[in-house]
């Protein structure tokens, strides 16, 4: 794990943090929004597992049920375009701007460092939700057992390891204002 932190770490110049986070910019004002009205047309009003915190199976399967047929197509479809180019957008910028300011933070040999690592749980688990997700949306109306029960629990995770990175990324952001500002 240290040494994919550090290759991150590496990687995470202050113009390669500030270009993700253009990129992450400009996909959220320019992709997002059409995304999300083509989900919300999609989901006929009953959500969708990937902007849902909590749901069960049963939600699951309510949600597959009112999207129909081609709704559940159009969800299959957007999680395989959209969003495995998303968790990419939005896991650069975390995991290039966490580890800059870490690298800023932390003396190289802390352990703390391993924190620019939480941005990459998150997307993982974005992956795994989203690939359990569009498992039980192609096989319904049949069961997909285990995987079922796995979507929701790989959202969770993995809202709570974007939240826990966004959170990482303010406390860092104002803990390296308050060094410059202080060291000035």
């Amino acid at each position: 794990m240290r040494s994919l932190s550090n290759w991150i770490s590496r990687l995470s110049t202050g113009r390669v943090a500030l270009a993700a986070l253009l990129a992450f910019l400009l996909f959220m004002i320019f992709v997002l929004p059409g995304q999300a009205g083509q989900a919300e047309a999609v989901s006929a009003g009953v959500g969708s597992p990937d902007t849902t915190f909590f749901y069960s199976t049963a939600d699951l399967y309510a949600m597959a049920e009112a999207y129909g047929a081609s709704g559940r197509a159009d969800y299959i479809r957007a999680r395989f375009t959209f969003d495995l180019i998303f968790p990419l957008v939005y896991g650069i910028f975390l995991l290039t701007s966490v580890s800059w300011l870490a690298t800023r933070a932390f003396e190289e040999t802390s352990s703390s460092r391993l924190l620019n690592l939480v941005p990459g749980f998150g997307m993982l688990f974005d992956f795994l939700e989203n690939g359990a997700a569009s498992l039980v949306m192609a096989r319904y109306p049949l069961e997909t057992a285990v995987v079922d029960v796995l979507a929701p629990v790989f959202s969770v995770l993995k809202w709570f390891f974007l939240g826990v990175a966004f959170l990482l990324l303010f406390i860092l952001g104002f803990y390296r204002l308050f060094r410059r500002r202080t060291s000035s």
